[in-house]
Order: structure tokens, then sequence, then C-alpha cells
């Protein structure tokens, strides 16, 4: 019986592990059209595009860094109309710009269309905190 159930238990794993990089793999190749690592001039030319630009304060460490991505993940995919641009900025290589966002600390979340800011949070991981400031500006999610 024990033999059973660890061979139960590598499987179930094993299964587990073959779904998540299908549809991690999948999301991914949808997410590379809102989602980019941040550079000035992309965010200067997004700027004056008037764009909807989320910037996503983050470090790789950041357990509610993680969480807030894959809140972020699962916006697209139910607003694939969705018109906002995420900028990644890595908390640790890019303090530049984690002192001109004035971001206290990784995990910070500012929403900006042209040189205006329209939200700014740190730490909120709940999605439907985090889906009702971007559906608000969002015009392609509506």
């Amino acid at each position: 019986m024990k033999t059973f159930l660890s061979t139960m238990l590598v499987a179930a794993v094993a299964l587990s592990a073959v779904i998540y990089s299908t549809t991690s793999h999948a999301s991914t190749e949808h997410l590379e059209k809102f989602k980019q690592p941040f550079t000035e001039s992309a965010y200067r030319q997004a700027q004056a595009d008037a764009q909807l630009v989320l910037i996503d304060v983050y470090a790789t460490w950041c357990p509610t860094c993680k969480r807030q991505q894959d809140v972020l993940d699962s916006y697209f995919p139910q607003n694939p109309d969705s018109e906002l641009v995420v900028f990644e900025v890595d908390y640790d290589s890019q303090k530049e710009w984690v002192r001109y966002f004035k971001a206290p600390r990784q995990s910070t979340l500012v929403l900006e269309r042209g040189e205006q800011r329209l939200w700014f949070s740190v730490a909120q991981t709940r999605e439907s905190a985090i889906f009702a400031e971007l559906e608000l500006h969002d015009q392609g999610a509506q």
C-alpha cells in the first residue's frame, strides 16, 4: 500500500508539472504583448502616446511581488483588448527608477496615463482591488 501511494504521489506531481509548464508557456506568449522590461525610451514613448502604463516595481526574491505578477498575468486573458502596458522595474538593479517612481519598496504598482498618476499601491495583492483600478482606466477592458 505504501508503494502504491508513493507511485501515485510521484505521478500526480509529474502531471502537475506538465500542466503548469503547458499553461505557463501559453500565457507567457500572450503576455509579451502587454508586459516588458522597463527602459527609459519605451517609457517616455508610452508617456508621449498617452498610453495606459502600469509600473510594476518588483524583486525576484519578493513573494508579494510574485503574487502581484500572478494577478497581473491573469488580468490579460480576461481582458484581451486591454490597452494597458506593464513596465517591470527591477527593484535591485534599477534603483534610479525606483526613486523616480517614489516606490518605498518592492511590490509597488504605479498606474499612469501620459504624465498623470492615476493610482499608487504598495503590497496590494487582492485581485479584486487590482482589477478594479485597472478596469477603471483601461478602455480596452470595457
